[in-house]
């Protein structure tokens, strides 16, 4: 794995030089983009608005519009933007990572020690095991302020970047309904909810979309046809709900997978 960050974390007074890797890669598949006639590839081009030539990437700056003038900022001025945070990753309250609400959660990232910090590393890790709580902190990747919380997994330290609250939309403009349910109705549902209820095991889940386009792609390479049946939606054909739970809770119903 090849190290996205290099810089420290840091709880009260001790400090831990570390290389943070991603924990995640993509299972998708890498499609290209075609042109219909020929099958060619599409390529994109850096231009440059007014000669339309192309530029080179090394030749590319950012900017930022001010007074209908751009204003170039470049590598040094990010880091002045707040330095300590470009190479720093300071915990700066500990918490339940249960009162945290999922919707918050984004990335999650390795962390890795330096030899220097091997020690210091080990003795954040049990911590945070023994105690059962995830650090807070601000740290600063790709020229953008993250907010994450830090936590043990087994042997290693994961930092999970979290949304700010300001990046979450709010529901009030959506037409939801303010209706109750039918007691009957809930405590139905609970019951259905309690026999697929087990506990969760990840490892069980596989990414077979995938895994079946990928079939498709390889038969029609060899020239073969791939057997298609279109799914239809289909309503149940009673609207009463006691019906649909009563159904549903049969013993020929199995639990989720």
């Amino acid at each position: 794995m090849k190290a996205i960050w290099t810089g420290s974390i840091g709880f009260g007074l001790v400090n831990i030089p570390v290389k943070m890797y991603s924990a995640v890669e993509e299972s998708s598949l890498g499609l290209d983009m075609l042109d219909k006639k020929d099958h060619a590839n599409i390529k994109y081009k850096r231009v440059n608005e007014h000669t339309g030539k192309e530029v080179a990437w090394e030749n590319i700056v950012k900017g930022y519009l001010v007074n209908e003038k751009y204003v170039v900022v470049d590598k040094e001025d990010f880091e002045k933007a707040s330095p300590e945070k470009t190479k720093h990753i300071e915990i700066t309250q500990f918490v339940k990572e249960t009162e945290i609400d999922s919707t918050y959660f984004e990335a999650p990232y390795y962390l890795e020690p330096e030899k220097t910090g091997v020690r210091a590393y080990v003795l954040l890790r049990e911590a945070l095991q023994k105690s059962g709580k995830a650090g807070v902190g601000l740290f600063v990747m790709h020229n953008r302020e993250h907010l994450c919380i830090i936590k043990a997994l087994d042997d290693v330290i994961v930092v999970n970047r979290i949304r700010f609250a300001q990046e979450i939309r709010s529901p009030k403009e959506l037409n939801l309904p303010a209706t109750k349910s039918k007691p009957a109705e809930l405590k139905m549902a609970i019951s259905l909810v309690d026999q697929l209820t087990e506990k969760f095991d990840v490892s069980k889940y596989k990414d077979d979309y995938t895994e079946k386009l990928m079939k498709i792609i390889n038969a029609k390479a060899k020239g073969k046809a791939t057997p298609f049946k279109p799914m239809k939606v289909v309503h149940s054909k009673t609207k009463d709900l006691m019906e649909q739970l009563k159904a549903s809770l049969g013993p020929s119903k199995k639990k989720a997978s």
